[in-house]
C-alpha cells in the first residue's frame, strides 16, 4: 500500500505503508540513534510526534516483551528508510510491522530519511501528516485544521492515571490506594512527579534500593509530601514547558523541603521554577551520541537525549546556576543549586537506548538523600 509523508511546508515524501493504514498527524522529528526503536516508540516524551530514524535499517532485532518504556506506544507516527521483515534475535516475539499494526500506529517506509533529516535541520521541525488514504493536497488540508504541537498539554495525556508504587527488586508497577509505609528492603522512598516517565528511570532507582511512588502530573505538593518521601524526582515528558505552569507552581512549593532531582522536562520545569523560561530549538537533540560537559568537574559524557526545548541561562535566579552544557551548541544541559540539595540534567541518565556514561547521577541522587536524611536526624 502506498503512503505519503506531507510536511506543513508542502514537501512530499512518497513511500509504502508501515503498520496500520490511515492518517497520523504530529510534529515530525528525527532521532540519530542506531538502536532502541522499541524504547523510542514507547517513550512518553515522543507523544504528539512522528519520529524519523536516521539509521537506514530498522526492526532487525524485532519486538520483545522486556524493552517497553511505558504502558503503550506513545508516538503518533513512525518513519523509516527500510523495515526488516525477518528479525534475528532470540528475544524477538514479532516484527516491527505487525507490532505497529497491532497498536494501530500509522507509519511509512521507503522514505529518503537523509533528505528528510536535511529538510528538518535546514527549516526546523514542523508539523506533518502520514497518510495511506489522502492525496498530498487532502493531507495538507487535514493538517491545516490540526492543533499545533506546542499548544497541547501532553503531560496530562501520558501521566499515570493514579499513584502507583515500584519497589526494589520488583518486576513492575503496583497499584496503591495510598503511599503506605516504606518497605524494610527499601533504603529510601522517592516521590516521582510523572510528566511522562520512562520505566528505566524507576528501574534505576529500584536497583539502588529506592521505593518509588509515582504520582500523576496534576498532584499537588501536599500529595507528593504525604508519605514523607526522602526526595522528589521530576520526570521527563513531552510538549512545550510553557504549557505546564501548574507543574512549575507545584515544584516551587517543594523547593527547600526535600532534595529534588529533575530529568529532561524536569530540568526545564526546575529552571522555570527558578525564574527562567524555555525556548524552542530548531530541530532539537534526539539520539544517543550527544557530548555534554560538567562545568564543575570538566568531565565530558556522551549522552542519550530527547528534547526540543532549552532553558535560557540568563534568567536563572535565587541560587540556581548552569551545571552542564552541550558541546555541540552550548545550550543548557543541567542545573544545580548553590545551596539547596537540588540538581537536574537535560539528558537521560537511564539511557534505554544509549550509553551509560551518566548513570552515576542516580547514585549521586541517592547519596544526596542519604546525606540529607542524616542531617535531619
Amino acid at each position: 500500500m502506498r503512503a505519503n509523508l506531507v510536511l506543513e511546508d508542502g514537501t512530499v515524501f512518497e513511500g509504502e505503508s508501515l503498520g496500520a493504514p490511515g492518517r497520523a498527524i504530529g510534529e515530525v522529528v528525527f532521532n540519530t540513534g542506531m538502536t532502541g526503536y522499541q524504547e523510542i516508540l514507547t517513550d512518553p516524551s515522543y507523544a504528539g510526534q512522528m519520529v524519523a530514524l536516521t539509521y537506514p535499517l530498522v526492526g532487525n532485532y524485532g519486538i520483545n516483551a522486556d524493552d517497553f518504556e511505558s504502558r503503550r506506544v506513545q508516538v503518533e507516527g513512525f518513519i523509516v528508510r527500510e523495515a526488516a521483515e525477518s528479525p534475528s534475535n532470540w528475544r524477538s516475539a514479532q516484527t516491527l510491522d505487525s507490532f505497529l499494526k497491532d497498536k494501530r500506529i500509522v507509519g511509512i517506509k521507503g522514505v529518503d530519511t537523509r533528505a528528510l533529516t536535511r529538510e528538518l535541520r535546514v527549516r526546523g521541525v514542523m508539523m506533518g501528516v502520514i497518510s495511506t488514504q489522502d492525496s498530498p493536497a487532502e493531507a495538507l488540508e487535514a493538517l491545516s485544521t490540526a492543533p499545533d504541537y506546542g499548544r497541547i498539554d501532553f503531560a496530562r495525556r501520558v501521566t499515570a492515571e493514579a499513584p502507583y508504587r515500584w519497589r526494589p527488586e520488583s518486576e513492575g508497577p503496583e497499584a496503591v490506594a495510598e503511599a503506605g509505609s516504606i518497605e524494610e528492603a527499601a533504603r529510601f522512598r522517592v516521590a516521582l512527579l510523572d510528566c511522562g516517565v520512562k520505566y528505566n528511570i524507576i528501574r534505576s532507582l529500584a536497583l539502588l534500593g529506592c521505593e518509588t511512588v509515582i504520582y500523576p502530573c496534576t498532584a499537588t505538593a501536599d500529595d507528593l509530601l504525604s508519605s514523607n518521601p526522602d526526595g522528589i524526582m521530576l520526570s521527563p515528558g513531552p510538549g512545550d514547558p510553557a504549557q505546564y505552569g501548574y507543574i512549575v507552581d507545584t515544584v516551587r512549593q517543594l523547593v527547600g523541603r526535600k532534595p529534588i532531582m529533575g530529568v529532561c522536562l524536569g530540568n526545564q520545569i526546575l529552571g522555570c521554577a527558578f525564574g527562567s523560561r524555555t525556548y524552542k530549538l530548531k530541530f532539537g537533540h534526539r539520539g544517543s551520541n550527544h557530548p555534554v560537559k560538567d562545568l564543575a568537574s570538566g568531565r565530558v559524557s556522551i549522552t542519550s537525549q530527547n528534547h526540543g526545548y532549552a532553558i535560557d541561562p540568563d534568567l536563572l535566579k535565587d541560587g540556581m546556576e548552569v551545571g552542564h552544557v552541550n558541546l555541540n551548541d552550548g545550550t543548557v544541559e543541567g542545573l544545580r543549586h548553590r545551596e539547596l540539595p537540588i540538581f537536574s540534567i537535560q539528558y537521560h541518565p537511564e539511557a534505554s537506548p544509549g550509553p551509560n556514561d551518566s548513570a552515576y547521577f542516580f547514585r549521586q541522587f541517592v547519596e544526596t538523600l542519604e546525606k540529607h536524611k542524616r542531617a535531619q536526624e
